[in-house]
């Protein structure tokens, strides 16, 4: 077994993903993946997949849910202080969003920016982020919108702006970091620290420690769409990569590990089964899981530290009156 997971690993090499959002490269590299993570053992699949378009549409629905309160927490920090945000960020700046899904909380930070140069969203989902960039043009008539499709993880050059930019920002809400291991969080901040000028900074929200039953019931929502969200992964596969997943034998499992702080997400094979993918076929037991996403939770003090070890010193942090979330103003450090 473990020499056919060897060949199966060499055989589909991962391609580098094409900023021009190229449909066909787009699966290939979909493809790809989903037959290394499924050859790993432990079985594995890439969290950026959540984010086709059926998944956008249902990770809007989870922001709007009772029990996920990151979204609606840290939206009250923005619309609280985000001019202050924006004098941080500076006067011309171009803003970089990555993962920026519907650009909901970048709104309030755009009405604040002080003559700003350009808005770059960036999104792995070319239909949803072409959307929300038609939407923005209308929306903000005077400002630049450059949306880029592309898998911020990856090494990015930055558009040049029709309009003069003194400097750049990046804006990585959501506490999307926390989907990365501590090594994978580090690299793609060193990856944002060689990417931004010496004015550049980094504007993040992070997912705070907290009491784990909070923790618990926003990943297991009572009308389970982060269940939909999770499993739609592998219906993306079934529509685009012709799988034969059958969605009534999988199920949804989100646990908090306090020892880690992070929840561990994965997708439950309920019975023991097989499932073809291309000229593959993989087995699984009852109850083996593939891994799909990690969600690190942390102390301001602890990811300050991890921060600074890429290059960026805390400048300065917002939080809600629970201390629940928190966004950090980071800056190079001299």
């Amino acid at each position: 077994m473990l020499d056919e997971q060897n060949q199966l690993l060499k055989k589909y090499s991962v391609l580098t993903y094409l900023e021009s959002g190229d449909a066909e490269t787009v699966n290939e590299e979909f493809l790809n993946d989903v037959i290394v993570g499924l050859a790993h053992s432990p079985k594995r699949l890439p969290c950026k997949y959540f984010y086709d378009e059926r998944g956008s549409q249902l990770f809007d629905q989870i922001c709007e849910l009772p029990e996920y309160y990151l979204t609606r927490t840290e939206q009250a920090i923005m619309n609280d202080h985000a001019a202050e945000m924006a004098e941080q960020l500076g006067e011309s700046v171009m803003l970089v969003e990555f993962g920026s899904g519907s650009s909901q909380k970048s709104r309030v930070l755009i009405e604040n920016l002080i003559s700003p140069a350009a808005y770059v969203p960036i999104d792995i989902s070319r239909e949803h982020l072409l959307k929300t960039a038609e939407d923005l043009r209308e929306r903000y008539s005077d400002l630049e919108i450059i949306p880029i499709v592309a898998d911020f993880t990856e090494p990015l050059t930055l558009p040049k702006s029709k309009n003069l930019a003194s400097h750049a920002a990046v804006y990585f809400p959501g506490s999307t970091i926390g989907n990365f291991t501590q090594q994978g969080a580090e690299k793609l901040l060193k990856s944002i620290a060689s990417m931004l000028g010496e004015e550049g900074g980094l504007l993040i929200g992070i997912d705070l420690q907290k009491e784990s039953s909070i923790i618990h019931a926003a990943y297991n929502d009572s009308a389970q769409v982060t269940d939909e969200f999770n499993l739609n992964l592998l219906q993306r596969a079934n529509r685009e990569l012709d799988a034969d997943f059958e969605m009534d034998s999988f199920s949804h499992k989100a646990v908090y590990n306090p020892d880690d702080g992070r929840v561990e997400i994965s997708i439950v094979s309920d019975v023991e089964q097989e499932v073809s993918i291309a000229d593959e076929t993989f087995e699984f037991e009852k109850g083996e899981e593939i891994h799909t996403e990690f969600s690190h939770k942390y102390t301001i003090e602890g990811f300050a530290e991890m921060a600074a070890r890429a290059g960026f010193a805390l400048h300065k942090s917002w939080t809600d009156d629970n201390e629940m979330v928190a966004v950090l103003h980071l800056v190079l450090d001299d």
